[in-house]
């Protein structure tokens, strides 16, 4: 029973992806993108676009997010990615992930930058796409 919770406790401290945190793409105009999506599939939306809020089916009392943004076509928030899209990854041990990905040569765009909600950092996939990596608090 205590080697099961030990394995459990350090299975937080993996690094690794968790989840879906965000899906943003562009548009030519993000304003009636989020005004279409709201009127026709019933989004509730903001300046940022929609936010939908689950539980982990692990820890019922953990909410989590995943974050749908249409940005204006040819945000410098996607550069260096020429794609039309990006996607963030939720994760645990942020700074144990960057290390990894450093270690097998993926390209790490910034530091880990701190926020009331979350540490977040960029990096390159394979294929060229911007790739935001996000542990929320």
């Amino acid at each position: 029973m205590e080697d099961q919770k030990n394995q459990e406790a350090n299975s937080d401290k993996i690094p690794k992806v968790t989840g879906v945190g965000g899906i943003f793409f562009f548009t030519e105009n993000p304003k009636e993108t989020r005004e279409w999506y709201a009127k026709n599939l019933g989004l509730e939306v903001n300046d940022w676009g929609s936010t939908f809020e689950s539980r982990n089916v692990d820890n019922p009392d953990l909410k989590e997010a995943l974050q749908w943004s249409p940005f204006k076509k040819n945000d410098d928030y996607f550069s260096p990615s020429k794609k039309e899209f990006m996607i963030n990854y939720r994760v645990q041990n942020i700074e144990g992930l960057i290390d990894q990905l450093k270690e097998n040569g993926v390209t790490v765009l910034d530091d880990i930058a701190t926020y009331d909600y979350g540490k977040f950092v960029h990096i390159m996939d394979a294929d060229g796409n911007k790739i935001e990596l996000w542990e929320p608090i």
